[in-house]
């Protein structure tokens, strides 16, 4: 197998039979790269197969141009510059804060004293410099949390994983430590998984999607984001995402025959790549564009109970657009205060989600298996070919 090129930091070219896992992902050195998918789709075994703590059954992991991991090969854990942040601290009890700082340093050989004024700076950095001589059950979740990333980087590593790092913190402590994270991460090497878009924005750099133990897509995460190429994508950004076949130059038709409008934001005088009669595509919308409609009576007529108008920006509008009508069966309901998202499912079983008011959610008795109609106007479904 060929060497990895010098500008990447590390890449999986391997498999994990028992997990189901085959990865092709390459980690570019200096960028921060977002590890993103379900449950169970394999993002915990890239940060396992990265770390040390898992050996693939097929193929190689690199690190700088190293193999560090294969069949026949396996630097352990302790031997490779990667660190790991998670969910919990996992601070030594027994030891103070400066100490579990000075820890990285002394095992690796420093001085002792060296490896002191080490920590200091590294505990200054991450606004905790006064806390030096408390032991871990003194500090808040917060304080922990930043003086595990000051642990982290007192040994200078090459790499820096992130599981879930704000996933046990008060949502009034994350954004501080996740301001924090992006200050002292700036430049670094780092790969992340989360299932927070707000880390996804303040951390990351690049994304790859994983699903069922295999890259689905990658890109920067606004363009990820922006053209979500999957439904766990699509809902990451706060989307809906509809699938089917071309028909026109801007309609699709999904499996069940419902017809989908809209525009094509990267559309050309010339054909656009990959959109031609017959071809895979995806719509996407976002939720406040989506009206819901009551079915009444045994003849289908509608009468109008909901729409929340779309915040339009960045999409061409026009008082004349088309609409399109799809029938549908709701199949969950989210309320947030004024607000509650309704999920409703198509005929072929596709979700899209809608956000209405409250009360028209109350006053139409929305609620699990009652049967409407989804509403949106083709201005606000952007059409792409499916990558």
């Amino acid at each position: 197998m060929a060497e990895p090129p010098a500008t990447l930091a590390a890449t999986l070219d391997c498999r994990v039979v028992d997990r189901d896992v085959e990865l092709h992902l390459p980690v570019p050195t200096g960028r921060r790269l977002a590890i993103v998918g379900p449950n169970g789709a394999g993002k915990s075994t890239v940060l396992a197969l990265l770390a040390g703590h898992l050996r693939p059954d097929s193929g190689e992991v690199h690190l700088h141009g190293e193999t560090v991991s294969s069949p026949r090969t396996h630097v352990p854990a302790h031997r490779r510059r990667v660190v790991s942040l998670e969910q919990r601290p996992g601070l030594f009890p027994h030891l103070s804060a400066l100490d579990n700082v000075a820890y990285g340093p002394r095992a690796r050989g420093v001085r002792r004293r060296a490896a002191l004024d080490r920590a200091r700076a590294e505990l200054k950095a991450v606004g905790c410099g006064g806390l030096a001589d408390r032991r871990p059950h003194e500090l808040s979740g917060g304080q922990a949390q930043r003086v595990a990333l000051a642990r982290a980087l007192a040994v200078d590593p090459e790499m820096v994983l992130l599981d879930e790092p704000l996933a046990a913190l008060d949502v009034e402590v994350a954004p501080g430590i996740r301001r924090l994270l992006a200050d002292r991460l700036a430049g670094r090497t780092v790969v992340l998984v989360t299932h927070d878009p707000l880390d996804l924005w303040a951390l990351a750099d690049d994304v790859v999607v994983v699903t069922g133990g295999r890259a689905v897509q990658s890109g920067t995460v606004e363009g990820v984001l922006a053209r979500p190429g999957s439904d766990f994508a699509a809902r990451l950004a706060g989307v809906s995402l509809v699938e089917g076949t071309v028909v026109d130059d801007d309609e699709l038709r999904t499996p069940a025959g419902d017809a989908v409008t809209g525009y094509r934001p990267d559309a050309v005088p010339d054909a656009v790549p990959g959109w031609r009669p017959g071809a895979r595509a995806i719509a996407t919308l976002d939720p406040r564009a989506v009206a819901i409609h009551a079915v009444a009576g045994p003849a289908g007529a509608v009468e109008p109970a909901s729409a929340v108008e779309p915040a339009g920006a960045g999409r061409p509008a026009s008082l004349t657009s088309p609409r399109n009508a799809w029938p549908a069966r709701v199949v969950g309901l989210a309320p947030a205060g004024a607000l509650t998202r309704v999920t409703a499912e198509l005929r072929d079983g596709q979700r899209v989600d809608a956000e209405v008011t409250s009360r028209s959610a109350a006053e139409l008795a929305l609620a699990p298996g009652v049967a409407v109609t989804l509403v949106v106007k083709a201005a606000q479904i952007a059409l792409y070919p499916r990558g």
